[in-house]
């Protein structure tokens, strides 16, 4: 790792600390250093409140005070945003601090916007540089970027499946099938996700609140959006919880075409991220229309009964890529990018 690199994974980890709390904003991370020293780190923490490079510039005046930032290189791991919106151009915070030279993770997926900023700093003076990192801050940029080129939500589906590829253990042999550890790690699952879509029937059978329930992930953000899809609301039971507990305004009911609706997710609501918790049926349905873009697996070590993991799903060629394996307690984790076709797209 050389030393440009060195810095912009320091800002691509600030840039981690927002997944799941900007939108409709992307999560954006930056850090300044002046000759090889670090004066100041920040992230953009929520739609509406200074972003990354403003806050990296706030950090570095209360340290080191304004006159610390002439002369300072910016590591952002997005391009550096050129209009003004709720906020004003970081572009000009950089110009008017006097720094010296930018460097870049990758472009605004924005098209009208991609590559602005280079133009309007060069014109100061600043010499820019892109490109640093762009495989790691693209990753963290996917939702946001599918968004901006298709007005569509990135979609992760969360699966917990025995070793036989079931979803649910035979009746009295209790609820769960993956452990503690693996239903804490769905906690952070959720804290990465603008929305949680279920389906009516997971509604019916198993009365989920859909929340993230760890205080420290709820900090700075409210709880996702729960999205109920069905076209038989009125089966749906008064007294789930998702209809009566603290953030039933946060409770939405929908029924028809799938792409529509997470459409209308988008337009409405901001989201840029969504979370399937539901069964194969739905999660099968959402992959024969190309709307699937991960899977995350939760494997546990157990031989049972039940409904086949993914219903409906054996007719499809899924395919899946860049798969990251962990163990978290007794259980495995894959998480992995599915692919739309078999060309590896």
């Amino acid at each position: 790792m050389n030393h440009d690199e060195s810095w912009m994974a320091l800002a691509l980890q600030e840039a981690r600390k927002g997944i799941g709390r900007t939108a409709p904003n992307p999560p954006v991370g930056a850090v300044l250093v002046k000759d090889d020293v670090l004066l100041g780190c920040g992230w953009h923490q929520k739609a509406g409140m200074p972003h990354a490079e403003r806050e990296a510039m706030a950090d570095c005046v209360a340290r080191h005070g304004a006159d610390a930032l002439r002369g300072a290189t910016a590591y952002v791991s997005l391009e550096p945003c050129s209009t003004h919106g709720r906020t004003p151009p970081c572009v000009q915070g950089l110009i008017d601090a006097g720094i010296k030279r930018v460097v870049y993770a990758c472009e605004d997926p924005n098209p009208h916007h991609a590559g602005r900023a280079d133009v309007l700093l060069e014109a100061a003076g600043i010499t820019v540089g892109k490109g640093v990192m762009r495989d790691e801050a693209q990753k963290i940029l996917r939702p946001f970027a599918k968004v901006q080129r298709t007005g569509l939500p990135w979609v992760v589906a969360k699966i917990a499946m025995s070793l036989d590829g079931r979803i649910t253990r035979p009746e009295g042999e209790g609820q769960w099938l993956t452990g503690e550890a693996a239903r804490k790690d769905v906690q952070l699952l959720r804290g990465e996700a603008d929305l949680i879509m279920t389906s009516g029937e997971t509604v019916r059978r198993d009365l989920p609140s859909l929340t993230i329930r760890e205080p420290d992930l709820l900090q700075g953000r409210e709880q996702p959006w729960r999205l109920v899809l069905t076209n038989q609301p009125e089966s749906l039971p008064p007294g789930a919880p998702l209809f009566l507990d603290e953030n039933r305004h946060r409770t939405l009911v929908r029924g028809g075409d799938l792409q529509i609706i997470l459409r209308e997710m988008v337009a409405d609501h901001g989201v840029l991220s969504v979370m399937v918790e539901a069964g194969g049926r739905l999660v099968a349905e959402l992959a024969k229309q190309n709307l699937l873009d991960e899977c995350v697996i939760y494997l546990a070590p157990m031989i049972t009964g039940g409904l086949p993991a993914m219903a409906g799903i054996s007719v499809l060629d899924l395919a899946m890529a860049e798969a990251e394996w962990a163990r978290i307690g007794d259980d495995v984790r894959v998480r992995a990018r599915v692919l739309t076709d078999q060309s590896g797209r």
